[in-house]
This record gives structure tokens, sequence and C-alpha cells, in this order.
């Protein structure tokens, strides 16, 4: 089982998600967030902490650089039964992450319209979002996270049953369902920028 202590949230489809984030404080779980969703749940008088204080460092580039860190990175892939991972994490200050809570830029969405740009498409090529979600899957055995909103009930609910706790089982489940989705994504980016080619 995994105990939810810390969680990084972080979305551009904000459907459900204060009414999860509510839910989740009640296990006194610590937030992480970004942007306008640090300040959606900040409005609705949740404790919030800014990734960019997390790690010390600004976001930069128009947002294009603000959770490819260390401290995001090793708190979501350091393995917790590993004496070595854990020593390293703490001589360099690195918190565990135990819920990741993103989905993606809505690159899908946005070539859709008729009046979109070359541009528009290239700056809704999520980095960060798959990143995270990749490094949470991989350390499933640590790490709840969670891409689709159809998910936030069965999490909470089963958190409720267990203590604040989520069982290997689920944290496997949406491991998957995180590769699945984040390669359909870039088979989306792939497609898009192959129709493109010469015409840019």
């Amino acid at each position: 089982m995994a105990k939810i202590e810390r969680a990084l949230i972080s979305v551009s489809d904000k459907s459900g998600v204060l009414d999860l984030a509510r839910e989740l404080s009640s296990f006194n779980i610590k937030f992480l967030s970004t942007g306008g969703t640090a300040k959606m749940l900040r409005d609705a008088g949740l404790q919030v902490r800014d990734v960019s204080e997390h790690t010390g460092f600004p976001e930069m580039m128009d947002g294009r650089v603000k959770t490819l860190h260390p401290k995001i990175h090793g708190g979501l892939l350091g393995v917790r039964s590993n004496p070595e991972h854990v020593r390293t994490m703490k001589e360099h200050g690195i918190e565990n992450i135990d819920m990741v809570i993103i989905n993606l830029y809505p690159f899908e969405q946005t070539i859709s319209r008729p009046e979109s740009t070359f541009n528009d498409a290239i700056e809704n090529i999520d980095i960060g979002g798959p990143a995270m979600l990749r490094s949470a899957a991989k350390n499933f055995e640590s790490v709840t996270v969670i891409i689709d909103p159809s998910d936030y009930r069965p999490v909470l609910d089963e958190m409720k049953k267990n203590g604040g706790t989520v069982s290997r089982e689920t944290n496997y489940r949406l491991a998957v369902k995180v590769f699945e989705t984040t390669s359909g994504y870039d088979r989306k980016i792939s497609e898009y920028l192959k129709s493109k080619a010469g015409k840019k």
C-alpha cells in the first residue's frame, strides 16, 4: 500500500479537480501545484506550495520550464525501499511526491480548431506533463498517478477505505493507463507534424 502524504496537481482540464483536492485535504496531504491550478486551489482556501518554491527555481521561458527539476523527478522516481536512493534524496533535500494528478495540454483539441496555427500546435505540445506522468508511472510501487478524471472517485473511495493508502493493484492499473495515454498523445503529435512537413 502506498501512503499519500504529498501530491502534485497540475491540470489543463480542471473538471472535478477542486472537489478531489478538498477531499484529499481531509487526509492532511500537502499540495504542490503550478500556475492556474495553484491559483484555483488557493482561491478555494486550500494550502498550496508552488513548484517554483519547492524547487527553488523560477518558472521560465513562458512556462516551458517549470517542473523539469531533480526535486520533482527525484521525488517521483526515488525507490522508497532502496537505502541508497533514500540517502541521496536526504543529501539533496528531495522530498517524496506520492501522488501526481495531471492531464496534458489539449494538443488534439487545439489542432482541431480551424483557426489554429502551426505555432498554436507547437505551444500545446506538453513536455513536463508526460515526463512527470511517466516518472510516477515507472515508480508505481510508491506513487499513485492519475491522468483520467474518471479515476478521481475510485481512488478517493479506496483511500477512505484504507486509511489514506492506495493499493499496488490500483497503482499498477493507473500506471498502465498513463503509458497508454502518453503513447497516444505522442502519436497524434507525430502524425500532425508529418502532415505539416514542408507546409509551414
